[in-house]
């Protein structure tokens, strides 16, 4: 039997071998570069993979995930990303897309020591927080924590609309943030409406002299 590592590398290539049959330009036409017009920012969960779920092709999509789908504006791993995206590739859109039944969401709900995980996990509780009052006035706990999942992606897509890079992009052409929710059970993404795509979206606080 082989062991995990070795039927991924055999996958690789059944899967490498399909393509060019299907193909036998795929992997060069691959290599000359991408030009995908969406930036995902999704969740590590390894049941959500953005190319998959919305059936979309390599090159599609620029894609950064992390657990809960959070943007903070001191995670250097996410801006650089957000900056390529959107000063390189020149992409048209970024979603921000969570899922129901979300470990992040559910480990932020308790009061548990995830360890390190804990000073990760501070950015949905404060999402939490700050929607106390709609959050505890839900009984039933799965629907408390599919609320949840929703209002983190609503604040990310906010999140993203406070950066500079959003801003800068928005002076000089047309870019839009949308909130999504993939559906385990369905597999269905639900468009939470959330969409932002000019400064006057955003509390003046927040907006920077450009």
């Amino acid at each position: 039997m082989k062991r995990s590592y070795e039927r991924l590398l055999q996958g690789n290539k059944n899967w490498a071998s399909e393509k060019l049959k299907q193909n036998p330009n795929y992997f060069k036409d691959l290599a000359m570069g991408q030009n995908p017009e969406c930036l995902w920012i999704g969740c590590s969960d390894s049941r959500v993979p953005a190319n998959e779920i919305t059936g979309t092709k390599s090159g599609e999509i620029f894609v950064h995930r992390n657990i809960a789908n959070v943007v903070v504006h001191t995670d250097m791993n996410l801006l650089s990303v957000l900056y390529y995206a959107v000063e390189v590739l020149h992409v048209k859109h970024v979603i921000v897309c969570g899922h129901y039944g979300c470990g992040g969401i559910i480990a932020a709900l308790s009061n548990k020591d995830n360890g390190f995980s804990n000073n990760w996990l501070r950015n949905i509780k404060e999402v939490y927080d700050k929607h106390s009052n709609e959050l505890e006035a839900i009984a039933d706990p799965k629907e408390r924590e599919n609320r949840l999942v929703e209002l983190n992606v609503v604040e990310q897509v906010m999140n993203l609309a406070k950066t500079k890079i959003v801003q800068q992009a928005w002076e000089r052409r047309e870019l839009q943030i949308h909130g999504w929710v993939y559906g385990m059970s369905d597999g269905l993404i639900k468009d939470l409406h959330v969409m932002h795509d000019e400064i006057t979206d955003l509390s003046p606080i927040f907006r920077y002299e450009l």
